[in-house]
């Protein structure tokens, strides 16, 4: 499988990643790291808590690595999280709302980290 075939697979914009990394070579090594990424890992435990701070940091820090790397579908549920709980901003999303896109963030990521797996399989 070909880095393009894996962004085919998962639905990403690879000439967005393109456009950040330059290379295919850093696409490469940026994708294989994702899985490591522990932005999603803590938008979970925030969205369990439903703690405005921890909500925002790690909605933000997760739709800026998946933006980088041309996930833009992760990024834009990320980017509705992260205005929703930008310090001074007013909410417009219900806690069931924010569950709710955490739920398609999980769904997200995990066909992501499938795709990346059988990437990382291939090479």
């Amino acid at each position: 499988m070909t880095i393009q075939e894996l962004y085919a697979q998962i639905g990403g914009n690879y000439e967005q990643a393109q456009r950040v990394m330059k290379m295919d070579k850093l696409i490469d090594r940026y994708v294989r790291k994702f899985p490591g990424s522990n932005a999603y890992d803590a938008l979970k435990a925030a969205g369990e808590t439903m703690d405005p701070t921890a909500l925002f940091e790690s909605a933000h820090a997760l739709k800026g690595v998946c933006a980088n790397l041309g996930f833009d579908e992760m990024a834009s549920v990320a980017g509705d999280i992260t205005e929703d709980f930008r310090p001074g901003a007013t909410r417009r999303l219900s806690d069931d709302e924010i569950k709710a896109r955490i739920a398609q963030i999980d769904a997200l990521y995990r066909r992501t980290l499938a795709g990346i797996e059988a990437y990382a399989a291939s090479n």
